[in-house]
C-alpha cells in the first residue's frame, strides 16, 4: 500500500544585522512521493500487519501508527515496545515464550496460531496495538466497517484480554488476581445494577468512568458485572506513572492516590447516615480527615503512622510487595509473586507461594514490614501487630460498653445532629477494621481513648478501663 506526500520548501533569508533575522514561506512547488505505508503481510499471519516494512520494524513504527500517530508515540515510551528484546536478553528466553512477546494469537480474540506464531516473521517482534486489539488488515481496508476494540476481560484460560499472558509461575498477575478482592468474588455481584458510588469502585465500567476514562472496549456496552480488572488501575497506553498506573501512587492525596481514589470512602460520620466506616484507609493511613474528632482532642500528640514521608510508596509497600519463591530443598524457581492478592501478610503454602489470610496471624508471612526497611525483623512486626490488635479490640469493647448506656434518643440520624454518642459509635467502628491496628494503630487508640472521655463528660458514664490505665496510653501515644 502507497500514499502521496506534499512536500513545501520553506525559505529562509537571514540579514546583515542579526536582529533582521527572518523566514519567507514561499511554496515553490509541490511534489507527490510515493512511501509504503506496509508490505503486504504472510497470509498466515491471519490479517495481522504488525511492522508493515523493514525500516519501520527498525523505527518500531506500526502500521496502526500511520494514523494513530498520538497512541504509537504513546506505545513506543511502554515496556510492551521492548518485548521481545527484553526476552532474548533475559537470560531464560524459550521458544514457547515468544507468542507472548510478539504479535500473535494472544491477548486478542484471534483463534489458532498467527502473526509470529503462524509465520516467524520478525515484523511481529514485540507486543504491538494489535496484539490487544486483534489483526489490523480488516479496519485498514475498510476503517468505518471494521472496529477492532481490545476486551478488558481477565481471565487464566480465556482467549482474549490481558491474562492470555499475564500468568504463570513468571508472571502471576492473574493468577493472584482472581484470589483477591478486586478479582470477580461474589461479593460483586449486582454493583453494576445499583450504580452511582458503588459502581464506581466496585465494577469495572464504573471506575473507569470515575477514572475518566472514556475510550471504547469489546464490554463497554454490555450488562454482565466486571470486577476491577487490570485495565482499570493500568492504562495500556499511557506511561505517566510508573507501571502505567493512572494515577500515582507515591503522593500523601487521596484525591490523587490511586489506591485512595477508593479507599476513602466514608472516612468520617454523616450526620443524617447511622452506618460506620466503609473504606477510610487511605486518610486512616495518612492521619488526616478521619474519625469523630473529639471535643478537646490534640491531633498532634499522634505519633508514628505506616503514612510518613518515611514511606514514599505508602500502600503499595506493603500490599504490593513482590517476592520470588524458590524450592526450600532444591532451591529452584517456582513463583514470581507480584503482589497482586494485595495481601500485606498473606498466609503461604508448604513452598512459600503467598496463598491468602485464612490462617492463624503466628503462619503468615510479614516479610512486607521488613522489606522498606520498616522492620526488623518478622518476629517484631508480628508481634507489634498482635499488640496493637489486642489493645485496639479491648478499648472497642469498653466504648462499646458505655455506649450501651446512653439513651437511645442520642442516636436519631434524623434530628440534623452529631451527638458525642454517634460520634463515638463511629470510632468504634473505626477500630473494628481490622487493619486498623495497621494503617494507624497510634490515631486509632487515640480516637477511642477520647471517645472514652468525651462520652463520660456528655453523659456522666465512665469507661470500665482504670483512669491509671487510660493515663498510661495516653503518655504512651503521645511519646
Amino acid at each position: 500500500m502507497k500514499s502521496s506526500q506534499v512536500v513545501r520548501f520553506i525559505t529562509c533569508t537571514v540579514g546583515l544585522i542579526l536582529v533582521a533575522a527572518g523566514c519567507t514561506d514561499t511554496e515553490t512547488e509541490t511534489i507527490f512521493v510515493d512511501r509504503p505505508l506496509f508490505d503486504d503481510p504472510p497470509a498466515a499471519a491471519s490479517g495481522f500487519l504488525g511492522y508493515g516494512t523493514a525500516d519501520a520494524q527498525v523505527e518500531k513504527f506500526t502500521v496502526c501508527g500511520n494514523c494513530h500517530i498520538g497512541k504509537q508515540s504513546e506505545w513506543e515510551l511502554t515496556g510492551h515496545s521492548e518485548a521481545w528484546d527484553n526476552l532474548q536478553n533475559s537470560g531464560h528466553a524459550q521458544s514457547f515464550c515468544e507468542g507472548c512477546h510478539a504479535v500473535s494469537e494472544n491477548g486478542n480474540a484471534a483463534e489458532g496460531d498467527a502473526g509470529w506464531v503462524a509465520t516467524a516473521d520478525t515484523r511481529y517482534y514485540d507486543v504491538q496495538c494489535e496484539s490487544c486489539h486483534g489483526p489490523g488488515a480488516g479496519h485498514v481496508s475498510n476503517p468505518g466497517a471494521a472496529q477492532p476494540l481490545a476486551s478488558i476481560a481477565v481471565s487464566l484460560d480465556g482467549t482474549n484480554g490481558c491474562g492470555e499472558c499475564h500468568q504463570g509461575s513468571h508472571h502471576g498477575f492473574v493468577d493472584e488476581w482472581l484470589q483477591s478482592r478486586h478479582g470477580p468474588i461474589e461479593s460483586n455481584a449486582g454493583v453494576r445494577d445499583r450504580g452511582g458510588s458503588c459502581a464506581s469502585c466496585h465494577e469495572a465500567r464504573g471506575a473507569l468512568l470515575a477514572l475518566g476514562e472514556t475510550a471504547d472496549f469489546v464490554e463497554k456496552d454490555g450488562t454482565e458485572n466486571f470486577a476491577v480488572v487490570c485495565s482499570v488501575c493500568h492504562d495500556p497506553h499511557n506511561v505517566t506513572n510508573e507501571h502505567q498506573l493512572r494515577f500515582p501512587v507515591n503522593v500523601a492525596d487521596v484525591d490523587r492516590n490511586l489506591c485512595m481514589k477508593c479507599h476513602q470512602k466514608r472516612a468520617v460520620p454523616e450526620v443524617d447516615n447511622s452506618r460506620g466506616p466503609h473504606s477510610p484507609q487511605g486518610p486512616l493511613l495518612l492521619g488526616e480527615d478521619v474519625g469523630w474528632i473529639p471535643p478537646n482532642f490534640d491531633t498532634n500528640i499522634v505519633r508514628g503512622t505506616h503514612g510518613s514521608a518515611q514511606n514514599e510508596e505508602l500502600c503499595v509497600t506493603c500490599h504490593l510487595f513482590a517476592r520470588e519463591i524458590t524450592d526450600p530443598v532444591s532451591g529452584e524457581f517456582v513463583f514470581s509473586s507480584k503482589g497482586h492478592l494485595f495481601k500485606p501478610i498473606p498466609c503461604l503454602d508448604a513452598q512459600g507461594v503467598p496463598v491468602g489470610t485464612d490462617c492463624d496471624v503466628s503462619e503468615r508471612s510479614f516479610a512486607s514490614c521488613t522489606g522498606a526497611g520498616c522492620h526488623g525483623d518478622e518476629t517484631v512486626a508480628r508481634g507489634l501487630y498482635s499488640l496493637a490488635t489486642l489493645r485496639i479490640a479491648g478499648l472497642v469493647a469498653d466504648l462499646d460498653a458505655q455506649l450501651a448506656l446512653v439513651p437511645l434518643t442520642e442516636f436519631d440520624t434524623e434530628d440534623g445532629i452529631l451527638t458525642v454518642a454517634e460520634g463515638a459509635t463511629f470510632n468504634a467502628g473505626l477500630g473494628e477494621i481490622t487493619s486498623s491496628a495497621i494503617h494507624n494503630p497510634f490515631l486509632t487508640e487515640a480516637l477511642l481513648l477520647g471517645s472514652m472521655v468525651a462520652v463520660e463528660d456528655a453523659y456522666g458514664i465512665a469507661p470500665r478501663i482504670l483512669p491509671s490505665e487510660m493515663a498510661a496510653r495516653w503518655s504512651e501515644i503521645g511519646r
